[in-house]
């Protein structure tokens, strides 16, 4: 089982920059895959950077915010994060790290942590 806990959100002013972190831990908290997901009051939840920790495969972001959001992890942390620069109003949402493994499979979520961006 893998407990994850977010921390690091808070208000902001349209151009800031703030910096998520999702802190991994339990019996066996080894994962393959991370996440970080958003959603904003009376929207879905939406994908917004995922990078594997298999393999040599690039993070991955939607163009709404490709160039400004960065994953990464530190291992010896068990801790991954969401560098989140040029931050707009529309990226208000509450914000989810997500880790899966792949054998056996499992897909964890953290409680998730608020982002508000004023402008």
């Amino acid at each position: 089982q893998v407990q994850l806990a977010e921390s690091g959100g808070g208000l902001v002013q349209a151009g800031g920059s703030l910096r998520l972190s999702c802190a991994t831990s339990g019996s066996d908290s080894r994962i393959d895959a991370m996440a970080w997901y958003r959603q904003a009051p009376g929207k879905e939840r939406e994908f917004v950077a995922g990078m594997s920790l298999s393999g040599r495969a690039n993070p991955h972001y939607p163009d709404s915010v490709k160039g400004r959001f960065t994953i990464s992890s530190d291992n010896a942390k068990n801790t991954f994060y969401l560098q989140m620069n040029d931050l707009k109003p529309e990226d208000t949402a509450v914000y989810y790290c997500n880790a899966e493994r792949y054998r056996p499979f499992g897909d964890y979520w953290g409680q998730g942590t608020q982002v508000t961006v004023s402008s």
